[in-house]
């Protein structure tokens, strides 16, 4: 018999993030499973996962060999989320721009909320974030819409609810990220 609770994958990018994300899901009530980055979109489909989180990881979008996604998965209609590396995998895959950092963000950063955000609905107009990149979205994909900032990143989340992607260039599984398990949640 098949097993059919919602489950959402974690792609993971080689970081050691996606195992606490994979426990922040699950403490959320929702089952999560932690799937390799070469997972192919013929695979997502036949698995029909409720959500994937694409996790943060330890390289540059830019450097040969980076991980990459399969890009058909973005256009299966399964709600996305990207955190760190994945937010910036999403931007470059997409058509956004991910610029070579000039000055990363380690540690923690104040986000502000730039207009409407289904992502952040609930949350405060700027909270605490834990920030840990060097590269960053400097321009959206089409149909994107960049909703929230910090002093750093002018792109620290990015959504496109029609696509149903959102993407965040902090990460909410740390407990230093106010409001973390409530984005995880949304």
């Amino acid at each position: 018999m098949r097993d059919v609770r919602p489950t959402v994958f974690v792609v993971d990018f080689g970081a050691q993030y996606a195992q606490l994300i994979a426990r922040r899901v699950r403490e959320a009530q929702v089952y999560s499973e932690i799937v390799p980055f070469r997972i192919s979109a013929a695979e997502v489909a036949a698995r029909r996962p409720a959500a994937i989180i694409l996790s943060g990881g330890p390289k540059s979008v830019h450097v040969d060999g980076a991980p990459q996604l399969d890009p058909a998965i973005y256009e299966l209609g399964i709600p996305i989320l990207g955190i760190c590396y994945g937010c910036q995998l999403i931007a470059q895959q997409l058509g956004g721009t991910v610029g070579r950092g000039e000055k990363g963000e380690y540690g923690r950063a104040v986000l502000s909320r730039n207009g409407t955000s289904n992502l952040l609905d609930g949350t405060e107009a700027s909270f605490d974030v834990w920030m840990s990149h060097f590269d960053s979205v400097s321009k959206t994909p089409a149909g994107f819409a960049a909703t929230g900032s910090t002093a750093d990143a002018p792109i620290a989340v990015m959504e496109s609810d029609t696509r149903k992607i959102w993407a965040v260039q902090f990460h909410p599984e740390v407990v230093h990220t106010v409001n973390g398990q409530l984005i995880i949640r949304r």
